[in-house]
């Protein structure tokens, strides 16, 4: 029988079972809180990017149903030909006054956007300066640019600093995660703007994971540095997801009118991607209202307690047994908080048997993190209480006190 490349799938696809690095889909269903219906089973979720708990917000629902009946369901055709809704060009408005940045353009999707704005501002003979931490959608956007590709360091803005002054590029781009999504620890935005300030560079941020609950009013990770205005827009490109901290989906890139005006001429995924359907657009409004207002305030007041909650449970010298297993609670003021267990098959381990327990924390393994640093991403939301903490606590020191015992 002839051997095709076809027949190779099969056995890779073993050994990736054999390394735990197999993943599988689950069907989950939300339920009320935090809790999700996960293959059939109830289970209290730490593993949700929705930090303020708008995704089943009722303000969030009444919205959607109010754009159906204005708009219908699809937006039937690219944002150039006609799928520009007025719910669509209002979002724009109100999410570049949102940030403090003269403009916005809205997109289908948040992996799309980073994949095809890299390649719109920088080419073959340019320079792209990328943290080694960022997400998976800024390095293949730097992939597919074609420009050179420099990395640096997670954080060692040295290192950038010597790698701009040595590149002889006319355009050079800078791009980093405002808040990395892995280790939940925050850019240093403004010495990365003095850089580029210093080398005449373009400073591009992803801010995912930062809108809706950092700075102030949830105004992101920009903000939250004192960077917006006229001192930011010029040298800065701000991007953000809408699916994560706004309950909803899609992602906007804002920044200097002109810069944005490109963008929109020269962006593959806008130009030739069916547009967001405006009760999506509807909804992100609804949504960013309330990450502006009072309820918004209360929410991260809220989140922000029950990240103190669960670091102070974490922390080394807080439990005997956590400390004796060797997992650690990396660094991090945000709602991603990673415990590091080590290897891939304790990782999963630790995920099955507290899924046994009603918890539902997926663990992270290579290529998503380094090797040796499989993890439980937990992830907080205003949508926990402090009981839902608090059981999650006794979950794990009752897990590490076992596993303890066992290995004597």
């Amino acid at each position: 029988m002839t051997v095709s490349w076809l027949d190779e799938f099969a056995p890779r696809i073993a050994a990736l079972e054999a390394q735990t690095l197999l993943r599988r889909r689950r069907v989950v269903t939300p339920l009320d809180g935090a809790r999700l219906l996960v293959d059939g089973e109830a289970l209290l979720s730490f593993c949700s990017n929705d930090y303020l708990g708008l995704a089943q917000d009722p303000l969030l629902r009444t919205a959607v149903h109010a754009a159906v009946d204005a708009y219908g369901v699809g937006a039937g055709a690219s944002p150039m030909v006609s799928g520009y809704s007025a719910a669509n060009a209002a979002l724009e408005d109100e999410l570049a006054q949102a940030v403090g940045l003269p403009r916005a353009l809205y997109f289908y999707a948040g992996y799309s956007t980073n994949a095809s704005v890299l390649p719109a501002l920088v080419g073959p003979g340019d320079a792209l300066f990328s943290d080694r931490l960022n997400h998976a959608c800024l390095i293949d956007g730097a992939r597919l640019s074609k420009a050179k590709i420099h990395r640096y360091a997670h954080a060692d803005l040295a290192a950038l600093g010597r790698l701009l002054a040595e590149s002889p590029a006319c355009k050079k781009l800078v791009v980093s995660d405002a808040v990395f999504s892995m280790d939940g620890d925050v850019a240093d935005i403004p010495a990365l703007l003095a850089l580029c300030e210093q080398h005449d560079a373009l400073l591009m941020l992803d801010d995912a994971h930062g809108l809706g609950v950092l700075g102030p009013q949830g105004r992101g990770a920009l903000a939250a540095a004192g960077l917006t205005g006229t001192q930011a827009s010029r040298r800065v490109l701000y991007m953000a997801t809408l699916g994560k901290a706004l309950g909803v989906a899609g992602a906007f890139v804002a920044g200097d009118a002109t810069l944005i005006e490109w963008l929109l001429q020269t962006t593959r995924s806008y130009t030739y991607a069916t547009a967001a359907p405006a009760l999506l657009a509807e909804a992100v409004r609804a949504g960013l209202r309330c990450v502006l207002g009072e309820d918004g305030d209360h929410r991260r007041t809220h989140l922000r307690g029950l990240i103190a909650q669960l670091r102070a449970g974490l922390a080394p010298g807080a439990h005997p047994a956590i400390d004796a297993r060797g997992w650690t609670l990396m660094p991090s003021s945000t709602p991603i908080q990673p415990l590091i267990i080590g290897s891939n098959a304790d990782a999963m381990a630790l995920t099955q048997q507290l899924r046994a327990q009603g918890f539902w924390v997926p663990a992270i393994r290579p290529p998503t993190v380094p090797v040796g640093t499989a993890r439980l991403r937990i992830a907080l939301s205003a949508a926990h209480t402090q009981d839902d903490v608090r059981h999650l606590l006794s979950a794990l020191y009752a897990l590490a006190q076992a596993s303890a015992s066992a290995a004597l």
